[in-house]
């Protein structure tokens, strides 16, 4: 039986020598082909005999001739070692024609029908053989999550971070506010109508505030949030048999409109919600995420 132990500590140039020896089935021309000398091809072969515990060669006139388990599994040890050349001396390349990577975004599940439909149609074209995940992030553990190469990339609003995550603005939006198309408010919309009517909250946080909540905060305002949900759009669903009002960005807005609901603007000036792409910095020259942080750009700059 082979030598486990042995075997994880193998030297992969014995396995060179395996190789040339079982193409050439001759020492002398084995060890031409590896420029060193025939005892030691011979000296190699006998170090690998020893750790899987065959003769792999038997002497049969001037050939060395493989034995039944040498020949059942060079070819594909023999294939393997190409494919790892191969893989070497495309260090550092990428090529999103032939690439199967799995990239990982860190995103929202709010933000993907804004992002995602577009981004997987572009990536499809660009990369066809490559997958892509996203996954959702949790803001606070954001640096922790890229540091650790859980996620390849991240997408959420600003937030103040520092080396060595890096950043980059993709869209700012305005807020506007969702309700059915004859909802008592539709081109009434004051101030104070607004405070008093019924508020829908977007979040898959259990508890906190949102962004919008937190600008009226800050304005010594209150507006009733009656209804806290995790999805925008069972949100719109809502809306459409009730009188509540939704404050979302014009971004988000846009995949929820249907002939049963309507924009309006929001009656204060809420901030822009500022999206940005986040990385780590050890990524910073890595082509094949150089490429994806190319494409979700493209993919922003039409939301």
């Amino acid at each position: 039986m082979p030598n486990l132990k042995r075997i994880q500590q193998l030297d992969l140039n014995l396995l060179r020598v395996f190789e040339q020896l079982y193409l050439e089935q001759n020492m002398t021309r084995a060890a031409d082909q590896l420029n060193i000398t025939p005892s030691a091809v011979s000296h190699a072969i006998r170090r690998l005999r020893d750790v899987l515990d065959d003769p792999l060669f038997v002497r049969a006139q001037q050939k060395m001739v493989p034995t039944p388990a040498c020949q059942r599994m060079a070819p594909a040890i023999i294939d393997t070692l190409k494919r790892l050349h191969h893989m070497l001396q495309q260090w550092g390349e990428f090529d999103p024609n032939t690439t199967e990577q799995a990239f990982r975004i860190g995103m929202h599940d709010a933000m993907e029908p804004a992002v995602l439909p577009a981004l997987s149609a572009l990536f499809a074209r660009s990369a066809p053989k490559a997958s892509l995940a996203c996954v959702k992030i949790d803001r606070n553990n954001l640096a922790k999550e890229l540091s650790a190469g859980h996620i390849d990339v991240a997408l959420d609003a600003a937030v103040q971070v520092k080396p060595p995550i890096c950043h980059h603005t993709l869209w700012t939006s305005e807020f506007c506010v969702v309700m059915r198309t004859n909802h008592p408010l539709r081109n009434q919309l004051t101030r104070a109508a607004y405070l008093e009517a019924n508020h829908i909250s977007v979040s898959n946080r259990p508890t906190g505030m949102t962004g919008e909540d937190s600008y009226f905060q800050h304005k010594g305002l209150h507006r009733r949030s009656t209804i806290r949900c995790q999805n925008y759009f069972a949100a719109a669903t809502i809306l459409k048999t009730s009188d509540q009002l939704l404050t979302t960005t014009r971004a988000m807005a846009q995949h929820l409109l249907d002939a049963e609901l309507v924009l309006q603007d929001v009656p204060y000036a809420i901030p822009k919600l500022v999206t940005q792409l986040y990385w780590h910095e050890t990524t910073e020259q890595d082509a094949a995420l150089i490429w994806l942080r190319g494409l979700i750009v493209e993919t922003a700059s039409n939301i």
